[in-house]
């Protein structure tokens, strides 16, 4: 039942384009709202089990040295025996999935991450709700994304919206979610995933905001910079805050790379007994820290602050965070640098306002600022740290300080520590991504333009030495593992030396890299070097685009010089045609592009039902990454590039006519006697209801081209019976139009 249901969705999108599109993303954005409001009913629901445990046993604050170690144990034990990804943060697995893996995340991470977080921060662990639900929501977006026979291109699009509606979620601010999708885990501002992620976001706040309310999320009420020369302390913070954050991140490395000593499962239980130490001397610092960042943000003089305690809080949800976050089990940096720099920066107007008599300072304000930069600097990314706050606080009042904050802390961020707290994560894993900011001549050339269908493939039984005897014969350094039909691993030279050389009794499936990264044979070339640059290898499984397990090619370095002598081939013969046209046609005839936009009359439609007058000629079609070559029944979508070429002024008048948005609005830009295409629907009751095209009355100077109905064109003939709702496409004068049109509502009332 759920198989025909995806596969009906799956037609429907093929048919439908955009619009079906952008309501899978409001689905993901609907399913990433109902699992954000269930983490946080689950860590609510934790937290509140610990405090009644601590309260019957009347050890309300060293309950945490039992429930902090055993719920950083359980959260090990899970990631480790069911689920891997669902360890650490959760932002890096999604750019990981991105980066490498072509979008790919597993859909059991969605529930396991809320399990694994809820154990990790509702038993008392120092991180956020926000890293978790990321992973949540990309997981969520990808896998609605796969099952529905998405392309790659659009799967990415998915992944991000969840990313972004995630954020959106967990802060009720979409549009920071929007740019937090953008600026982190896409790493680009590409116009073709905003639509989607925008939408998701949207839907993901509301639907969270509607279930849990506002009591649980981030409130802040404005505030305002009372004299210009404020904005010097503010500058001041922002340098504050990109060495607090620096602090941060080696906090974290430091914890991170410490030596392990003893059965594993140990290091998760000193390490929550540490916590639950430091959670002893300031059990704010426990948690998520939301309610303690609140009264900060809330905060409207310094009577009830002394700086050295607010600033010493900050540094004990450092030691705190880094400690959890290298526990082994789930949570994030998002939350915990806003407290860190909501701590900064009230700290620092309570310090500096005895020494301040140009104005009263809020140390709200500061907290608010602080909160920005902080982020900023750990994360790099001003542009989410602006846009969360102003949908806090709902005002502008603090813009300008937010800018030079934010824009100083991340300036001097990236010379003090080069990784942002994703970016180290993603290190460690051994990926290193790259980002382009211009189209790169490889994106013409698709991975099912080079490679060959029938890889040398290994059994994942078969011995090293066998492995190695297959390597030599086929003058390869590497071959992919299979298990029956499904891909499980890549075996290289590589690993056979790390392994001790060729032997007889080493398996393939001890030796092999598991879990390896792979691309679609739609993947664009450019982005497989990307993938292959960040992890640094020399080869990459082809999978199906509706199996990521089932091999079909391999593409290898030398592929890439292949693809780029293709690429490099097609951007001359292009050149040249162009060229060699303009040279036998009349002066001013030139290529144009436009794109159809939202509302065209021309979204849905097929190419041969459009109005193109004389004089121009459709060359090509783009859509996302990928050029079609046009032909009478390619459908047209909104966002579709059309290349044209076209006499002077013919040119103007076509891009006229696709940014119509009816008939009506056609019938403006074409003269009265021209014939053109017309759309007629057959109404209810209609005398041509139930009859075939023959007997019907159809005028002189009018030709049926063709029949839509529900979704499918029909190509008519004298015997195609018509039926009720059906949409005629005819070639006619306006004349002979109306008349048909009149014929055609005969019988109908």
């Amino acid at each position: 039942m759920m198989r025909r249901l995806w596969n009906f969705v799956a037609t429907a999108l093929l048919r439908r384009g955009t619009a079906v599109f952008l309501a899978l993303a409001v689905a993901v954005g609907v399913f990433v709202g109902l699992a954000a409001a269930a983490l946080i009913g689950a860590l609510e629901g934790v937290a509140e089990l610990v405090s009644w445990a601590g309260e019957s046993l009347e050890i309300p604050d060293a309950i945490f040295f039992a429930t902090i170690p055993l719920g950083f144990l359980t959260a090990w034990w899970i990631a480790r025996r069911f689920a891997p990804e669902v360890a650490g943060d959760g932002v890096p697995e999604a750019a990981a999935a991105l980066a490498v893996r072509s979008g790919h995340l597993p859909t059991r991470s969605a529930p396991l991450k809320v399990v694994v977080t809820a154990l990790t921060v509702g038993s008392g662990g120092s991180a956020g709700r926000e890293g978790p639900i990321v992973q949540v929501g990309s997981s969520i977006g990808s896998s609605i994304a796969r099952h529905t026979g998405l392309g790659e291109d659009r799967v990415r699009s998915l992944v991000a919206a969840g990313a972004g509606a995630a954020i959106g979620a967990s802060f009720n601010a979409p549009i920071a979610g929007m740019l937090f999708a953008m600026e982190v885990i896409l790493g680009n501002f590409a116009i073709r995933h905003l639509n989607a992620v925008v939408v998701a976001s949207v839907s993901a706040a509301v639907t969270t905001r509607s279930i849990v309310g506002e009591d649980l999320i981030l409130r802040a009420f404005p505030h305002r910079v009372r004299d210009p020369w404020e904005l010097a302390l503010y500058a001041v913070l922002g340098v504050l805050a990109s060495l607090v954050g620096w602090l941060f991140l080696k906090a974290i490395h430091a914890v991170d790379t410490v030596p392990r000593r003893g059965p594993a499962w140990l290091a998760p239980v000193v390490i929550g007994l540490l916590v639950a130490g430091v959670g002893l001397m300031e059990p704010r610092i426990l948690g998520t820290g939301q309610d303690y960042v609140r009264g900060l943000l809330n905060l409207v003089s310094t009577d009830s602050l002394v700086w050295y305690v607010v600033l010493g809080i900050g540094g004990a949800k450092i030691l705190a965070t880094a400690l959890t976050l290298g526990s082994g089990g789930s949570g994030g940096a998002f939350m915990p640098s806003l407290f860190i720099g909501a701590a900064l920066g009230a700290g620092f107007a309570d310090l500096i306002g005895p020494m301040w008599s140009v104005s009263s300072l809020e140390p709200g304000s500061f907290a608010v600022v602080g909160m920005a930069a902080t982020f900023a600097a750990v994360a790099r990314a001003p542009l989410t740290s602006i846009l969360i706050v102003f949908e806090i606080t709902q005002d502008y009042g603090l813009v300008l300080p937010l800018m030079l904050a934010a824009s100083l802390a991340t300036f001097l961020g990236d010379r003090v520590h080069r990784d942002s707290v994703y970016s180290m994560a993603l290190r460690k894993m051994g990926i290193r991504l790259t980002r382009r900011s211009e189209v790169d001549l490889l994106d013409t050339v698709t991975v099912a333009e080079i490679v060959e269908r029938v890889p040398v493939t290994a059994d994942a039984g078969s011995t090293t030495a066998e492995i190695q005897q297959i390597l030599d014969a086929n003058r390869l350094h590497g071959v992919p593992i299979v298990a029956g039909d499904r891909l499980v691993g890549v075996i290289t030279v590589t690993d056979i030396t790390r392994t001790g050389g060729p032997s007889d009794t080493v398996l393939a499936s001890e030796a092999m890299t598991p879990s390896p990264v792979t691309v679609s044979p739609s993947t664009p070339v450019s982005q497989v070097l990307e993938r292959m640059a960040s992890v640094g290898i020399g080869r990459v499984p082809v999978v199906a685009e509706d199996d990521p397990t089932r091999l079909v090619a391999m593409f290898r370095r030398e592929d890439a010089v292949k693809a780029y002598h293709i690429a490099l081939g097609q951007e001359i013969d292009h050149d040249l045609g162009r060229s060699r046209l303009r040279a036998r046609v009349a002066a001013g005839a030139d290529f144009h592009e436009v794109a159809i936009p939202s509302g065209s009359f021309a979204d849905g439609r097929l190419l041969k039902e459009l109005p193109i007058p004389g004089g121009a000629t459709v060359v090509s079609i783009r859509r996302g990454l990928q050029v079609l070559v046009p032909h009478g029944n390619t459908r047209l979508y909104h966002g579709d590039a059309l290349t044209f070429f076209a006499e002077p002024g013919v040119g103007a008048q076509l891009r006229e006519r696709l940014h119509a948005g009816d008939t009506a609005e056609v019938d403006a830009v074409a003269p009265e006697d021209d014939a053109r295409f017309f759309d007629l629907e057959i109404p209810q009751g209609s005398v041509a209801a139930g009859r075939p095209i023959r007997v019907v009355a159809v005028p002189a100077g009018c030709t049926v081209v063709s029949v839509r109905r529900a979704g499918e064109v029909i190509i008519p003939t004298g015997d195609t019976v018509l039926e009720a709702g059906d949409i005629l496409t005819v070639f006619a004068r306006s004349g002979p139009r109306r008349v048909f049109a009149e014929r055609l509502k005969v019988g109908s009332e």
